[in-house]
């Protein structure tokens, strides 16, 4: 049974409802890119797919429209897939659940996959409508823009004809972006040593949890609690005093998450078991008090556990706790040029732990390249200095702002004129893939809108319900406006 079919436009909700029911997490996509092939020939639209998967559905001009200039919308139609640690759902066959809550939609404990399933949904409600004035539009549909943009790096040129693209991945009503930052990843790998737990020991587990999470290009300048950085600082204080020898650790688990929860296994001397819990109760006070504006659901527990058979050698728990403290998270710079924008960035994203290797992932981001890069080096050179084996993905470019586009001045007078407000026009500190569709289509003209969504890439992920209408009103009326040819 429907649960979004009493709200506005209908035909929007309606396919987002439809793609909500189609798993399609990063890197498995290949339901919803079924689901959209079978969506064309259901139409009777030209459709093609490239060779990495992503997919363009073409539709004509309606009578009277035919001298426009093409346009091309486009989303990425993967999501990424984050769930409280209790629930049981499996991403890569079970549906979303979602909910309507005080004026929003959300899921049932886990993303919601507005983020860009509304801008997917907008797109297929535009190719299947027959009452609809409109100059030839294109629709991509994008592979894996969550984990590492890969439609868009691999995107063949002359793909698709427009001149003008509309990206739908933005997340606040009333403001137009017209630039977005590049981004880079950087991941360190420890090769440790496993020495059986010393005599006479006693167990126990520390987790972290109850943290909002969010986006860590949006949400990195809001001051939000980091599970990976939480738990170290404790884990580094409890070597220090007690004598903790440390046997596993995790952490956070998407490059572009801020981490939510963490938990570590460890041991210390016996006659240590009741100083640690004192330390660990004001700790945690500590921390809620540190956190109370932003985050008052945090939570920290400490509790025996299964004796471990192995700790990590002192040496290389040293190394690891230490650069872990010293590894930079969260804002580095503010922006000169535009205000309120972070320029630059940093997140201690995921801590994952394996047989003889823990693994560190962290990603970086800046609308300026030489200080991206000059921020990954910073991480790099933290994890060298502990002896970890650093890499670097191949990064993404960010978007130069035009403030002279012609789209730009289109949408925004279209904006004022439906809403008799004017919106704001500003760049986001988080990676779109207008940047890559630069370098191979350097003459696009480029615009960024979507409606407002909360709380992106964790279980908290929220779209208000009222401001999709706008962004469908807003969206039929910028393509009356396009000139002609």
């Amino acid at each position: 049974m429907s649960v979004l079919n009493s709200l506005e436009p209908k035909v929007v909700w309606h396919y987002f409802e439809e793609i909500c029911q189609i798993p399609r997490p990063s890197k498995k996509e290949e339901k919803i890119i079924s689901y959209l092939i079978s969506f064309a020939k259901n139409q009777q639209l030209k459709y093609k797919q490239d060779a990495i998967g992503n997919i363009l559905i073409s539709k004509p001009a309606t009578q009277g429209f035919e001298k426009m200039k093409s346009v091309l919308l486009q989303s990425h139609i993967d999501m990424v897939c984050e769930k409280h640690s209790w629930v049981n759902h499996d991403f890569e066959n079970d549906a979303i659940k979602p909910q309507i809550v005080d004026g929003w939609v959300k899921a049932t404990d886990t993303t919601l996959g507005a983020d860009d399933g509304i801008g997917v949904a907008a797109q297929l409600a535009l190719l299947a409508s027959d009452n609809i004035q409109h100059g030839p539009i294109e629709c991509l549909f994008t592979v894996d823009e969550e984990t590492g943009l890969t439609g868009a790096f691999n995107l063949e040129e002359n793909f698709f004809e427009s001149s003008i693209l509309l990206n739908l991945d933005s997340e606040d009503d009333g403001e137009l972006f017209i630039g977005c930052a590049g981004g880079i990843d950087t991941v360190a790998k420890f090769k440790i040593a496993n020495h059986a737990t010393p005599k006479n020991m006693f167990p126990f587990k520390i987790s972290i949890s109850g943290l909002k999470g969010g986006h860590s290009g949006d949400d990195i300048d809001k001051g939000l609690g980091n599970a990976n950085k939480i738990l170290n600082r404790f884990l580094w204080k409890a070597s220090k005093e007690f004598g903790l020898r440390l046997s596993k650790i995790d952490g956070g688990n998407l490059r572009n998450a801020i981490a939510r929860e963490a938990f570590a296994i460890a041991v210390i001397p016996q006659h240590q078991k009741e100083p640690i819990r004192v330390a660990f109760n004001i700790f945690s006070d500590e921390i809620q008090t540190e956190l109370n504006q932003i985050e008052p659901t945090v939570k920290l527990e400490l509790e025996s556990c299964d004796l471990p058979a192995s700790v990590i050698s002192e040496e290389d728990q040293h190394k690891l706790l230490n650069s872990i403290y010293a590894c930079p998270h969260g804002v580095i710079s503010m922006s000169k040029d535009i205000k309120g924008l972070v320029e630059t960035s940093t997140n201690l994203a995921a801590i994952k732990q394996n047989d003889n290797q823990i693994e560190i992932t962290t990603s970086q981001r800046s609308s300026v390249e030489s200080a991206k890069y000059d921020i990954a080096s910073m991480v790099q050179s933290v994890f060298e200095l502990a002896g970890a084996n650093v890499t670097h993905g191949d990064g993404y470019p960010g978007w130069q702002p035009n403030t002279n586009s012609e789209i730009l001045n289109i949408t925004k007078n279209s904006y004022e004129r439906l809403f008799k407000e004017k919106p704001i026009v500003r760049a986001i500190h988080a990676g779109l893939e207008c940047g890559l569709f630069l370098e191979k289509y350097p003459n696009l003209d480029m615009i960024s809108i979507g409606p407002t969504i909360r709380g992106a890439h964790s279980p908290d992920e929220k779209i208000e319900i009222g401001t999709v209408k706008k962004f469908w009103e807003h969206l039929l009326d910028i393509l009356l406006n396009i000139p002609k040819v």
